[in-house]
């Protein structure tokens, strides 16, 4: 499978558990009294803070795309800077978070950076050199023909 499909994959993966976390977390008993108060994570719900929150949520999702459209050496780089700085952004779900909802910030936030370890495993491996569609032809033209009688 190519690298582009298997990057765009696991940032799928990525983004869907990083949204059903963000979802699964309203039901946190007091959460939605919060948001009704105008309060999310200690700070008050403004544009500043839902412009953070869809951009977030927005470039993984964008992540998916790139993966797939641009030049190998540069989605190379982009995955390895986005994937880095997305373990410590993932991991800030956890910050005073009681140790009763442990186990599921815990797996939470493992799963998301399995993703992400996978995601930079995959971008860090990239063959930095692939053969050029030239290189392939010429190798072909090397090979004699063959009959369909000698093959």
């Amino acid at each position: 499978m190519p690298v582009q499909a298997t990057l765009a994959a696991a940032w799928t993966s990525f983004m869907f558990l990083y949204i059903y976390v963000d979802y699964f977390h309203l039901y946190k008993p007091g959460v939605i009294d919060d948001i009704l108060a105008g309060v999310v994570f200690e700070f008050d719900i403004s544009p500043t803070l839902l412009t953070i929150f869809l951009t977030s949520v927005a470039i993984p999702s964008l992540m998916i795309l790139l993966s797939t459209t641009l030049p190998a050496r540069v989605n190379r780089a982009t995955n390895l800077v986005v994937a880095t700085l997305y373990i410590p952004f993932s991991m800030y779900n956890a910050v005073g978070e009681s140790w009763d909802w442990a186990f599921f910030y815990g797996l939470s936030i493992g799963l998301e950076v399995v993703l992400l370890a996978f995601i930079l495993r995959s971008a860090w491996t990239w063959p930095r050199r692939t053969a050029s569609p030239a290189t392939l032809a010429a190798s072909l033209d090397s090979e004699p023909l063959r009959t369909p009688q000698q093959a």
